[in-house]
């Protein structure tokens, strides 16, 4: 579970919440006008990269209204098309069931319960994010009721392929001076800022970024 505040923050080992906590995560999405019922349940094998809307089967849950049991999967790229690496280098496969739907948020918390909860992914999707929360367009700058939002519970890590270190210093600083820069992505108040003046090499006359 990671955190967004001005920047994402992940917590330094991957850890699932308990289903408690996790089901008290979903009621408040609701209850604090967050996002907007009705929810789905999905349960099986789900990837965070999969674009929601258009590529995932969180996206076919949202748009498509299939029946409880129902099983969702990812649609297949044509040969030529596909990425053998994994996500989020490669292309996202999906495989989930439908457990449960409902337009009362509560009816979430028993739904969680009989789910197979750290055994399967699970994820709860919710239709939409709710435009009469004055903070949620403060922040997108725009109200389109298609805009979904899921919460994710995975059973297990995601691993990427290649070797990792966090020996370097982080991909937003200056890689000599390690001075922070913000960009549209990752200023707080999501417009650009200029980066800091750092020292040139000698004989350059260009900044290093």
């Amino acid at each position: 579970m990671g955190i967004w505040t001005d920047a994402f923050t992940a917590p330094a080992e991957p850890a699932l919440l308990p289903c408690e906590e996790f089901g008290q995560l979903v009621v408040d999405l609701a209850r604090e006008r967050v996002v907007c019922t009705p929810w789905a349940l999905l349960a099986g094998e789900l990837c965070l990269n999969a674009s929601l809307n258009w590529e995932s089967v969180s996206g076919q849950a949202r748009w498509d209204d299939p029946d409880i049991g129902t099983v969702l999967c990812s649609d297949e790229r044509p040969e030529g098309l596909r990425d053998n690496d994994p996500p989020p280098w490669g292309d996202s496969y999906e495989r989930a069931r439908v457990l449960a739907r409902g337009d009362a948020i509560l009816d979430a918390l028993p739904a969680l319960r009989q789910a197979p909860y750290g055994e399967e992914d699970v994820a709860v999707v919710f239709h939409h994010l709710d435009f009469t929360n004055r903070a949620i367009v403060d922040y997108l700058q725009f109200e389109d009721e298609r805009t979904m939002l899921v919460a994710f519970a995975l059973a297990r890590p995601r691993t990427g392929p290649g070797p990792r270190t966090t020996a370097g210093p982080p991909a937003d600083r200056c890689t000599r001076c390690a001075r922070a820069w913000y960009t549209p992505s990752n200023s707080r108040w999501r417009t650009a800022r200029f980066r800091p003046s750092c020292p040139s090499p000698p004989g350059t006359s260009a900044r290093i970024w």
